[in-house]
Order: C-alpha cells, then structure tokens, then sequence
C-alpha cells in the first residue's frame, strides 16, 4: 500500500475502496472513498483564469487605455478648436486658398473643394473612433481598484482549489467522514434533507455532537465529489431520524384520458 492510501486510510479510518463504480452497491462494512471531481476543479479553473484576464483588463484600461482614449478626444478638441476655426477665420476673411496651402503644407486636413474639413476623415486615417469619449479621472482610478479587487478574487479561487485537492468525502459501516475531517457516527444523525439532490446534487445531514448539546448541518454534494451518492445511500439506510424528499409534480392528464376516465 503506497503512502497515498495509507493517509486516506488514516484518515478514514479503515479499509479504503478505490473504485468510484457505483455498482455494484458498496457492502455494509466497506470503506467509500470520494474524492473531488474533475469536473469541480475545471469549473474552478475556468472562473479563476477569467476572473484574472478581467481584473489584468481594468488595470490595461487605468495604465494606457483609457489615457489612450482621452487622447484622441483631446485631437478632436484640437480639431475643432484649431482647424475648424482656422477654416471660418479664413473663409470670412477671404483668404481661403491661402489657408488651404498652409495647412496642407503642415500635413493638416484642410478639406476639399471649399469644404470645411471633416473630423470623421481625419479620424479615419487614425483609426480613431468618430465620437471618442472622454474618462474621468475619477473613472481611471476606479479601473485600478476595480483591478485590482478582480485579481484578488481570482486568486481566492485558485487558493480555495488548491485547498480541495485532497479533501476525501469516506463512509463506514457505521459512519462517514466529512471533507473537513469531521466523523459523524450514524446514530447522531437525527433529519437529512434530499430535495435538492436531483436538481443540484446536494443533500443536508444534521446531526447532534456525542454529548446532545449542540446540532449541527454536513452537506453531502454529488457534483463535488466523486460517488457521493453511496454515501447518501448508507447514510440514510442506517439512520433514524426525519427524512425529507422532495414530492414530485403530477404528470399532466391528458384531455383524451379525461374523456376516458369520465
């Protein structure tokens, strides 16, 4: 037995049961061994690497882009401010033409045939957008916290990934054995709550410490660990106590079975 088993062996509490197969049905004093799905790790993985490719945007936007932005929208005050209104300055003042040589001699737009010059134009030689909008500085630094909270959200993920790769959810003749280590005899078992288990996978278990005085609620999570079920199945085969199901709808009668049945 290789050091691996021998830990999960410890920590269950007895023979381990390295299949995940549920069938055929486990026997009375056979040890069940879940471990986490692959299906929660990629889950986890995909929500902390977009969380990070977010968080690494906002910080894009407060470093250059949104500076970027606000540059093009100082060209286009520029435009207007500068150009446009040396164009209405020159036509009013009938020196047009001479304008127009001036300005194509500094590689500025000075439009065409007596036109005024366009700023979308101008903007599409640039690449630019034809209405850039103008961020706040206040809007930049938000792009910063935004960032930055993002990241750390995404690392909380990771870690909390990390922290589950070697929880184990056991069962025993007797009792089960929770991802935090907790050992929950059967007997102590006195309500379990199966209504969420065919939508989300998740059963609720409360129970009683060994001296009566407190209860507390284990969560039994088929979507997180792998076989889950057969613990459920043992649990709630060798438990005394209130079990609640969840009652299913009514098939809808069909009309032509009403007519029958009448």
């Amino acid at each position: 037995m290789g050091e691996k088993k021998r830990r999960l062996q410890a920590r269950c509490g007895g023979a381990l049961s390295e299949t995940m197969d549920p069938s055929p049905p486990p026997s009375s004093t056979e040890t069940i061994v879940c471990r986490v799905t692959p299906w929660y790790f990629r889950r986890l993985g995909l929500m902390s690497g977009m969380l990070a490719l977010m968080g690494l945007w906002f910080l894009y936007d407060w470093k250059y882009g949104y500076h970027a932005a606000n540059k093009i929208a100082d060209q286009k005050d520029w435009f207007e401010k500068v150009v446009l209104k040396g164009y209405d300055e020159a036509k009013s003042g009938g020196r047009l033409e001479q304008w127009v040589k001036e300005t194509e001699a500094q590689g500025l737009p000075a439009g065409k045939n007596g036109e005024p010059p366009r700023w979308v134009s101008y903007a599409a030689e640039h690449n630019w957008p034809e209405k850039p909008h103008r961020w706040t500085d206040r809007q930049i630094r938000d792009q910063f916290w935004w960032g930055t909270c993002t990241l750390l959200v995404a690392a909380g993920v990771a870690l909390n990934m990390f922290l589950n790769c070697k929880k184990v959810l056991c069962a025993e003749a007797d009792r089960w054995t929770t991802p935090e280590g907790e050992t929950v005899l059967f007997t102590q078992v006195f309500k379990v709550d199966k209504r969420k288990w065919d939508n989300k996978g998740l059963a609720y278990a409360w129970h009683r410490e060994k001296d009566g005085t407190r209860e507390k609620k284990a969560i039994i999570d088929d979507l997180k660990f792998d076989g889950a079920v057969r613990v459920l199945e043992r649990l709630t085969a060798n438990f005394q106590g209130e079990l609640i199901e969840k009652i299913p709808e009514p098939a809808a009668v069909n009309e032509d079975d009403k007519k029958e049945t009448e």
